[in-house]
């Protein structure tokens, strides 16, 4: 099996893994993925903040959110434009959204949309993670081309991009692509990882 192929079936089995999960189970983790955010001082205090609408079994950001609009910062979501890159658009609680082509909800009417290089903080959805930050996506590579920017710069810097997993995605090593953009922390229902002090060329630690 070529690697393409068994990418496919890797990204087949994450994500059936996920939808199987019981509702209980989505609650819990999304109570643990709330915590593991609270140790990352940037959730705090980051004027903008964007996230994703969690679908096909992605871990929820339902209890995420709300302390960001408590405490005045913006949350966004994205919008898939016509060059396949995204942008993201503010969004609350009760605001109209849409389904885009893939059937994620968007907000409706976006009065403004952000460039991914205004954002400061960037909750990333995935399908499987290793510990010096590499993800493995749905295949899309809209993330990777969005943030592509960030491949010539000192990382971490801004925005800081954290990825968004169930702690059972967790992969001993994602062979990265010399396109794919590196996370600088995973959040789980269990821990926060900090990508940032482990050396992306080395072997991915347990």
């Amino acid at each position: 099996m070529d690697a393409t192929a068994q990418r496919r079936e890797l990204r087949q089995h994450l994500a059936a893994r996920r939808r199987a999960l019981a509702p209980a189970e989505r609650i819990a983790a999304a109570q643990g993925l709330r915590r593991s955010l609270e140790h990352l001082p940037e959730y705090h205090t980051d004027a903008r903040v964007a996230g994703y609408w969690a679908s096909d079994g992605e871990l929820p950001l339902n209890l995420v959110i709300p302390p960001l609009l408590a405490r005045e910062q913006q949350f966004l979501l994205p919008v898939i434009d016509g060059d396949r890159h995204l942008r993201f658009a503010p969004w609350q609680t009760g605001d109209e959204v849409t389904p885009n082509r893939y059937g994620i909800p968007e907000p409706s009417a976006p009065g403004e949309r952000l460039e991914p290089f205004q954002l400061d903080l960037v909750l990333v959805p995935l399908l499987g993670f290793d510990r010096r930050g590499h993800r493995l996506g749905h295949g899309g590579g809209y993330y990777d081309r969005s943030f592509a920017f960030l491949a010539d710069q000192a990382r971490p810097t801004e925005p800081l991009l954290v990825g968004v997993a169930y702690a059972f995605q967790e992969l001993p090593r994602i062979e990265a692509a010399h396109w794919d953009i590196r996370l600088d922390f995973i959040a789980t229902e269990r821990e926060l990882i900090d990508c940032t002090f482990t050396d992306p060329g080395s072997e991915a630690t347990a």
